[in-house]
C-alpha cells in the first residue's frame, strides 16, 4: 500500500468533509479561470473536484489523477469507469523517488482467450462485437489506477477513493450530456426488442426507462461496495475476488467467453512515451505523446510534422478563434488524411506486429508528403499515407471516453484518456456492483475488410488474438518547454474525432497562443481519409473571451471547390486542456489556466484560490 505521512493522515478528515459536498445541489465547481498551486480539468465539474481535492490534501498529480478517474466511473458512467481500459501518460519533475521522469502507462482492455482471428466472422453477428458479454475485452483501468498509484502517487488508496465512493452513495444530478446520452441509447433499446431486460440495469437505473431529465439524482450503491473493496484489498478484489466472479458471471450469461483466468492475467504495460521534436513553428517545444496501440499520438505527431513545413511553405495559420481560412483549413484537412491513412494501413498492437514506426515519423517521408499536399486541389484517396506502403459512411455519436489532465503545483502533470467504447459500453452491466463493462472488441478488425462502428477501416494486424490489445484513437498528449517543462497537457473524446479535436486544441494554443477557453471552444472539423468526407460541427460553442466570425457556409463552399465532401455533425470531440501562460504585467508570474469543452459540460477546479497567488 502506499504511504501516508501524518500531516496527510490528520487532514484526512478534511478530505470526508469536503466530499460529503461532492454531488449535492450547490455544490458546483467553480467556473474556469487561472490556477498556481495545481488544477484538473474534467468533463465533470465533480470529478475535477475529486481530483483537486488530492491535491490540497498534499498529494501530487498522480494521486489526483487517479481520484478523478475514479469518480468519473461514477459520474460519467456512459463514457468510462472500472469496465473500461484506458492510457495514462505522466511527468515527473524532480521527484523524490524517481527525479524527473515521464512514464506511459497502458491499462487498455485485451482479448480474452477464447477469442481469435476467425472468432468474430464464424459468429456472424453483426452486432457481436458491439453489444453484450461477446464484445467485452478483460478490463484494465483498477489494474492501471493501482499501478499509477503505488508507484507514483502519494496517498493511501483509502485516501484516493473517498470522493469516488461519497458521490456514489450520496448521489449526483443527471447534467444535459447524461441526457443525451441516455436519449440516444434509449432509442437504440427501442431498436432491439428485448435490450431493456437484457440490458437491464443500464435501462432502470442509467437512463431511468428513458425518462431520465436533466437535475435528476442518481446513486450508485453497488459502486460504492467495489471501490470499498479495491480500496480495502486492492488488485485482487476486482481480478480474483467477488468483483471477478461477479463480471464473468455477467459475461458467460450473456453468450461471452470471459474467464477468471483471463482477468487473473491481466497485466499493466508500462513504456516510454514517444517524443517528439516539434519544429521552429512550434518554438522548438516537444511534444510526448502515447505510444501504440495508440494510434492518436504518432498521428497527432505527423500532423504536427506536416504543419509545421506547411507553415513555411504554404503560410498555414490556426486563428485562437473560429476556423481557419479556406487556404489553411484545406491545408489541416490534407495532413489529416496523410496522418489517418497510415493509420489503417500500419498501426496496431505492437506486442504482436513490427510497426513502422520510424518510417512514418521519418523526416524525409514526412517532407515527401507535405510536398504531395497540392494547395488547390484533393489527391486521390490512395495517394495519402506518409509511410510508404499500400493497404461512404457516417460517423456514429459516441460517448463512451473520457478524458482529463491535471498539474500540480510542483510541476508533475498527467494526461489520461479512459474508456469503454460506445455510450454505456457493451451496455452489460455488473449489476451488483453498479457499473458497465466495456465493447471494446469492436475496436479490433472483427471481420475483414469491415469498418468498425466509427467508420474506420483497419488492416489484418488489427486481427484479435489473446492477450492482444485492440487499436485505440485516445491521445493523452503533454507538450514541453525547451526548458523541459510542462506547458500543455490535453486529450478529448470522441471516438477517431479525438485525434483531430486534440490536435486543434494544441494547435491553437501553441500557434495563436489561444486561452485555454479559446482554445477548447473554438469550432473544429475532422476528416478521418475514410470515409472521403470533411465533417464540420453543426453547434455552436461560443468562446468565452470574443465572437466567432468565421462563415462558415463561405469556407464549406470554397472547400468544396477544391474536391472535399461535406458533411455535418453536431460535435467533434470533448477536449480538456491545460496550458501555462505568463502573468499580464512585466515580469510577471506564470500560472496554470485550464479549460474545459463545453460540449460536455465539464468544469476545472483548483487546488488554491486563484485570488491569492
Amino acid at each position: 500500500m502506499v504511504r501516508t505521512n501524518l500531516s496527510v493522515r490528520v487532514r484526512l478528515a478534511a478530505l470526508f468533509l469536503a466530499a460529503l459536498c461532492l454531488g449535492l445541489p450547490g455544490c458546483a465547481a467553480r467556473p474556469a479561470s487561472n490556477f498556481a498551486g495545481g488544477v484538473v480539468a474534467a468533463d465533470h465539474p465533480l470529478a475535477s473536484e475529486a481530483g483537486a481535492s488530492m491535491l490540497r490534501l498534499g498529494g501530487n498529480a498522480v494521486d489526483a489523477a487517479v481520484a478523478t478517474s475514479l469518480a468519473l466511473s461514477v459520474v460519467r458512467p456512459d463514457s468510462c469507469g472500472i469496465g473500461g481500459g484506458g492510457f495514462m501518460l505522466i511527468h515527473l519533475e524532480n521527484d523524490p523517488r524517481h527525479g524527473t521522469k515521464d512514464i506511459a502507462l497502458n491499462y487498455r482492455e485485451t482479448c480474452p482467450a477464447g477469442i481469435g482471428p476467425d472468432t468474430y466472422e464464424n459468429w456472424n453477428d453483426p452486432l457481436a462485437s458491439r453489444d453484450g458479454g461477446r464484445a467485452v475485452g478483460i478490463p484494465g483501468t483498477v489494474a492501471g489506477l493501482l499501478h499509477a498509484l503505488e508507484n507514483y502517487g502519494t496517498l493511501d488508496r483509502a485516501v484516493v477513493f473517498a470522493p469516488a465512493v461519497k458521490l456514489a452513495e450520496s448521489g449526483w444530478r443527471a447534467d444535459d450530456h447524461h441526457v443525451r446520452t441516455s436519449a440516444g441509447v434509449s432509442s437504440l433499446f427501442d431498436e432491439h426488442a428485448g435490450y431493456a431486460e437484457r440490458f437491464g440495469f443500464v435501462w432502470e437505473e442509467s437512463t431511468h426507462q428513458g425518462e431520465i431529465r436533466e437535475g435528476d439524482l442518481l446513486r450508485n450503491p453497488g459502486q460504492a461496495r467495489a471501490l470499498r473493496l479495491i480500496a480495502e484489498e486492492g488488485r485482487s478484489a476486482f481480478y480474483e475476488g467477488a468483483i471477478a466472479d461477479a463480471i464473468v458471471d455477467a459475461v458467460r450469461r450473456d453468450g461471452g467467453v470471459l474467464t477468471r483466468k483471463d482477468l487473473a492475467g491481466y497485466a499493466v504495460s508500462e513504456t516510454q512515451p514517444i517524443r517528439v521534436g516539434l519544429g521552429e513553428s512550434f518554438d522548438n517545444r516537444t511534444m510526448l505523446v502515447m505510444p501504440p496501440p495508440s494510434s492518436g499520438g504518432i498521428a497527432i505527431a505527423q500532423m504536427f510534422g506536416l504543419l509545421d513545413r506547411l507553415a513555411t511553405s504554404d503560410g498555414f495559420t490556426m486563428p485562437a478563434n473560429g476556423l481557419p481560412d479556406a487556404a489553411s483549413s484545406h491545408l489541416l484537412i490534407e495532413s489529416m488524411k496523410h496522418a489517418f491513412a497510415d493509420r489503417s494501413r500500419h498501426l496496431a498492437d505492437p506486442a504482436f506486429v513490427e510497426l513502422p514506426i520510424a518510417a512514418m515519423l521519418d523526416p524525409g517521408n514526412l517532407d515527401r508528403a507535405a510536398a504531395m499536399i497540392d494547395p488547390s486541389r484533393t489527391m486521390p484517396s490512395d495517394s495519402y499515407g506518409v509511410a510508404p506502403g499500400a493497404g461512404s459512411g457516417t460517423l456514429p455519436e459516441d460517448h463512451g471516453t473520457s478524458h482529463f489532465s491535471v498539474v500540480d503545483g510542483l510541476g508533475n502533470a498527467v494526461a489520461c484518456t479512459e474508456t469503454i467504447n460506445l455510450a454505456f459500453g457493451s451496455k452489460l452491466s455488473v449489476d451488483s456492483f453498479g457499473f458497465s463493462l466495456n465493447n471494446q472488441m469492436d475496436d479490433f478488425t472483427t471481420v475483414r475488410g469491415k469498418a468498425n462502428a466509427f467508420g474506420l477501416a483497419q488492416s489484418d494486424d488489427n486481427l484479435p488474438e489473446p492477450g492482444k490489445r485492440p487499436l485505440s484513437s485516445m491521445s493523452p498528449t503533454i507538450v514541453l518547454d525547451p526548458a523541459g517543462e510542462v506547458f500543455a497537457v490535453a486529450g478529448a473524446s470522441g471516438g477517431p474525432r479525438i485525434i483531430n479535436a486534440t490536435a486543434q486544441v494544441l494547435l491553437r494554443a501553441l500557434l495563436a497562443d489561444a486561452s485555454a477557453d479559446q482554445a477548447v471552444s473554438a469550432p473544429r472539423l475532422h476528416h478521418q481519409w475514410s470515409p472521403d468526407a470533411v465533417y464540420f460541427e453543426t453547434a455552436r460553442f461560443e468562446d468565452t473571451t470574443g465572437s466567432l466570425d468565421t462563415d462558415v457556409f463561405v469556407l464549406n463552399a470554397s472547400l468544396a471547390r477544391l474536391g472535399h465532401a461535406i458533411r455535418e455533425r453536431r460535435d467533434i470531440g470533448s477536449c480538456q486542456l491545460i496550458r501555462r501562460r505568463v502573468g499580464g504585467e512585466p515580469g510577471g508570474s506564470e500560472r496554470y489556466e485550464a479549460g474545459c469543452d463545453p460540449r460536455k459540460g465539464g468544469r476545472p477546479a483548483y487546488a488554491s484560490d486563484p485570488a491569492k497567488k
